[in-house]
């Protein structure tokens, strides 16, 4: 059964740690993703894992309930924004790549919605406490963000950077500036 003082570990290590093809493939998946370790890394490969294996033993089951369990696997998975198609198969589920589920960490929702400057500044926010899904504080890069709950992230109301004036922001004054100039010089040529 296991010590309940000593938990199982949420992640498994490669075969062949000192492999050179993983380890740059890993380095680049951390920096992409602004992962703190391979450790996280490898939580959500292991959660990968356990979810092509469950579409794959699916394959011995008999018709009825080989049906039953991908479609929740599959409702899943859409609801986590995972994949695209709620009418998935099977095929598609055992095609996903730790990249698809890494994309739908609140850390990267951050940084593509545009809130940090970089992948790196929008953990720090997270963790600060100035990102808030709905109403409510979150401080945990690797939450995974629910198709439903994308829209709802954004800067903590009640956090100074709430601000638009804060200086955090002066990238974004800077962005727009330059977006006004180049839309007058297209003006201006025509």
């Amino acid at each position: 059964m296991g010590d309940p003082k000593r938990p199982r570990k949420k992640y498994e290590t490669p075969f062949k740690p000192w492999d050179k093809a993983l380890l740059e493939e890993e380095l680049r998946l951390v920096g992409k993703y602004g992962l703190r370790n391979k450790r996280e890394l490898r939580r959500f490969t292991a959660e990968l894992k356990r979810i092509r294996d469950l579409a794959r033993k699916s394959f011995g089951m008999p018709e009825e309930e080989r049906n039953r369990v991908i479609s929740q696997l599959v409702s899943k998975l859409y609801k986590m924004g995972v994949i695209d198609n709620p009418n998935a198969t099977a095929d598609d589920i055992l095609k996903l790549t730790v990249e698809d589920l890494l994309k739908r960490r609140l850390q990267t929702i951050v940084y593509e919605k545009g809130l940090a400057k970089t992948i790196h500044q929008a953990r720090q926010l997270i963790v600060h406490g100035h990102i808030v899904i709905g109403d409510r504080v979150v401080d945990r890069p690797n939450k995974i963000v629910y198709r439903d709950e994308e829209d709802l992230v954004r800067i903590n109301p009640r956090s100074p950077l709430s601000n638009p004036d804060h200086p955090i922001w002066e990238w974004r004054r800077e962005q727009a500036q330059a977006g006004a100039q180049a839309q007058e010089g297209v003006s201006q040529a025509e």
